[in-house]
């Protein structure tokens, strides 16, 4: 094996300890411990059995969530001073309470509360993610294309709730003599997101739903897909997260050998 392929093989162990560690943060998706569709009203929240959200861990009193025409607020218990959140689909207000780190998501001009117990999360209690062995041939240097003008398209979710975004890009790449594209429908310029499935997915040896990528060293016209960093998405991992499915011009007709496979039932 050359130094540049162990090189290569060496990186994609160290990422694949980074994809563990981020998944296991305080805020990241192997802690979520509840969702609450919120309604106008006002909520006391705590694991006591007299809150109106009753929360499965953490203080008996945590506090109170007022959500009304004007927005959402948060009183902590013990007479804290109440906090106006700025509401954000992309950065979710957050407020702590002992063990738990809570945040109140917007979807559809919904909102909801997530909490997570930041416990640290070790041993056992961490998943055994496996992947398929690094593959250089699943790296590959895309045609990054312009569409005509930006596409208004209607996503569904892991829990049937549809939503529109707005698409400008797409990637192009052969495979084997044959041409594919990948609609970028999410992230940002600087690190756009596919949402796609593949063969693989029918066998079961990646999530069903989707998996995810995220384009790296993007210029004005080429973008690296690199497939061996396919990840599986929140809701593969808790029933708690709302994830986007795939366009339909995102779900390819072949096997990708590359990436993470299916996690553990959780």
């Amino acid at each position: 094996m050359s130094e540049t392929a162990e090189d290569a093989k060496t990186g994609f162990a160290a990422w694949r300890a980074r994809r563990l560690a981020d998944l296991a943060r305080p805020d990241g998706w192997l802690n979520i411990v509840g969702r609450y569709p919120l309604e106008n009203g006002r909520f006391r929240i705590g694991s006591g059995q007299d809150n109106d959200i009753v929360l499965p861990t953490g203080p008996t009193e945590v506090g109170t969530l007022t959500q009304d025409e004007t927005g959402v607020r948060f009183q902590p218990a013990g007479g804290g001073a109440e906090q106006r959140l700025a509401l954000s689909k992309s950065a979710p207000p957050r407020f702590s309470s002992g063990n738990l780190l809570l945040e109140v998501t917007t979807l559809n001009g919904e909102n909801a509360l997530r909490v997570r117990d930041t416990t640290p999360l070790e041993g056992e209690r961490l998943p055994k993610l496996t992947a398929f062995s690094y593959d250089p041939t699943w790296r590959i240097i895309a045609r990054w294309e312009r569409l005509d003008t930006p596409h208004s398209v209607e996503i569904d979710t892991s829990r049937s709730i549809r939503t529109e975004v707005e698409a400008t890009h797409r990637a192009v790449f052969e495979r084997e003599g044959q041409q594919y594209e990948l609609l970028a429908t999410h992230g940002t310029p600087e690190r756009p997101q596919f949402v796609f499935r593949d063969a693989t997915a029918k066998t079961g040896e990646t999530y069903p739903a989707a998996r995810f990528l995220f384009g790296e060293d993007i210029a004005d016209e080429t973008i690296v897909l690199d497939f061996n960093h396919a990840v599986s998405p929140p809701c593969a991992f808790t029933d708690f997260a709302v994830c986007p499915l795939p366009p339909p011009g995102n779900v390819l007709p072949i096997r990708v050998e590359a990436g993470e496979h299916a996690p553990p039932a959780h």
